[in-house]
């Protein structure tokens, strides 16, 4: 059997979609679940849409999220150059053969013509700009087998005679795409489901080159409901997008990995993957016919997870660009922050006490439960102002032996100390941490500093 060869063959054309990013993990994990090679390979032939950097897009992207490639323009081989604008030679010497053929043939008509009259008339290479067009049969049909979707049958009559090379000389997407990976021993092409009525004209090119035909594996598309695709308005499309409201690249990996594919055997249950989890589960029959739909709050769910099976240091590295720089404890802070943290720009919202207590009225010391109220707090604050004056080592276990004799003495539960504690040094009936671990974070000399000024307000 050949060695199973899938690619990723995306135009520099700004940042990451993450319906080609998908694209690129299935490539990436049918390769490796076959133990098989994954190559890179940059398609730059419309000069019009190139956006200057995208490149770089494209690497960042594809290394941050673990999929390395075995061939590509940056480390080479065997089937250099892998920029298609850096093969452009090789494009125009292919669609010369078809011409010579019969199947194909060059056009003068303006771009904007409706009804091409060149296809019949046999002309030698025109003097005036023209471009080459692929001859399709005009009757009868063309079938191929694709492994999601069986076999597919498209009336030649609704092929159209795409263009192979354009007016500058740079081949179509289309043409250059056979040409490479043919060239390239491509063994297996995945792709979106909208190429699946356009395969016949590849494979009629194929077949005019008496060249063997590759598989191919369409998949489908990723929606935002039933009617509408992912858009860069509502932030849902690019990687980019969920990478800067905090989500973890593992997480964003996982989640589109389950958009249009579903995970078979013992594994059928299983919604939580690592990279190398995936890869060996993997298999083309678990990938869906039906359009996936994009689910915002299962992909936050994920998210979530991955975000608990961080290990504190993780955690800690991930969370600080979020926190910000201030005087506390973040190993303490951020103990307290990961169970409470879905996405990580959550963070913020639970951190805006950090530079001064957020702003607040004494009504924010009624607490039924905990039998607080303004009026018992002033007491409440003094007491324990004094319990932190006398603790020596400020440790979380100090402080609260300390707080719970306080509270025994006083025929009190300990949270009718501790919740106006958290109040005071907060302005939030709800934080990060209960109100010790706070203090810790803060330190003795902070707390009471915060605790004293509530006193004074109250």
């Amino acid at each position: 059997m050949k060695q199973i060869r899938t690619r990723f063959a995306p135009s520099p054309t700004g940042f990451m979609h993450l319906g080609n990013l998908r694209t690129a993990l299935y490539a990436w994990l049918y390769s490796k679940n076959n133990n098989g090679s994954f190559i890179l390979r940059v398609e730059d032939t419309d000069r019009s849409r190139y956006v200057e950097g995208a490149i770089d897009v494209i690497y960042e992207t594809l290394k941050d999220c673990g999929l390395s490639w075995d061939e590509g323009p940056d480390v080479g081989g065997d089937y250099a150059p892998y920029i298609q604008s850096e093969r452009k030679d090789s494009y125009m010497e292919y669609a010369l053969k078809l011409i010579e053929k019969g199947d194909a043939y060059y056009c003068i008509c303006p771009p904007d013509c409706d009804t091409c009259t060149c296809r019949d008339l046999k002309l030698e290479q025109p003097s005036q700009p023209f471009v080459i067009r692929q001859k399709s049969p005009k009757d009868g049909s063309t079938s191929f087998k694709d492994e999601i979707y069986g076999e597919i049958t498209v009336d030649n009559k609704e092929i159209e005679d795409q263009i192979l090379i354009k007016s500058d000389g740079m081949p179509t997407y289309n043409f250059a795409n056979v040409i490479d990976d043919h060239f390239m021993n491509i063994t297996h092409i995945i792709r979106g489901n909208e190429y699946l009525t356009s395969t016949p004209k590849y494979n009629l090119l194929y077949e005019a080159f008496g060249w063997e035909l590759p598989a191919y594996i369409h998949v489908p598309q990723i929606m935002r409901d039933a009617t509408h695709k992912l858009s860069k308005r509502d932030g849902d499309a690019y990687f980019g997008d969920f990478k800067e409201k905090g989500y973890l690249t593992s997480a964003i990996i996982n989640y589109i990995a389950l958009l249009g594919w579903s995970p078979k055997g013992g594994d059928a249950e299983r919604e939580i993957f690592t990279l190398d989890e995936l890869a060996r589960a993997f298999g083309t029959d678990g990938i869906s016919k039906s359009p996936a739909i994009f689910d915002s709050e299962k992909m936050r769910a994920i998210n979530a997870e991955h975000i608990r099976r961080l290990s504190p240091e993780q955690f800690k590295e991930a969370a600080i660009p979020y926190i910000g720089d201030h005087p506390v404890n973040y190993d303490i802070l951020c103990a307290a922050l990961q169970p409470r943290t879905e996405v990580l720009s959550d963070i913020t919202a639970q951190v805006d006490f950090l530079k001064e207590p957020c702003a607040y009225t004494p009504e924010l010391y009624y607490n039924k439960k905990m039998k607080t109220s303004p009026d018992t707090a002033r007491s409440a604050l003094n007491e324990a102002l004094g319990v932190l004056k006398s603790t020596e080592s400020f440790t979380k276990d100090e402080l609260y032996s300390a707080f719970k004799l306080l509270a025994e003495e006083n025929a009190q539960k300990p949270g009718y100390y501790l919740y106006p504690l958290q109040i005071a040094l907060t302005g939030k009936p709800a934080a990060p941490g209960g109100g010790l671990d706070i203090c810790v974070m803060f330190g003795k000399e902070e707390s009471m500093n915060r605790i004293g000024k509530a006193i004074e307000e109250l």
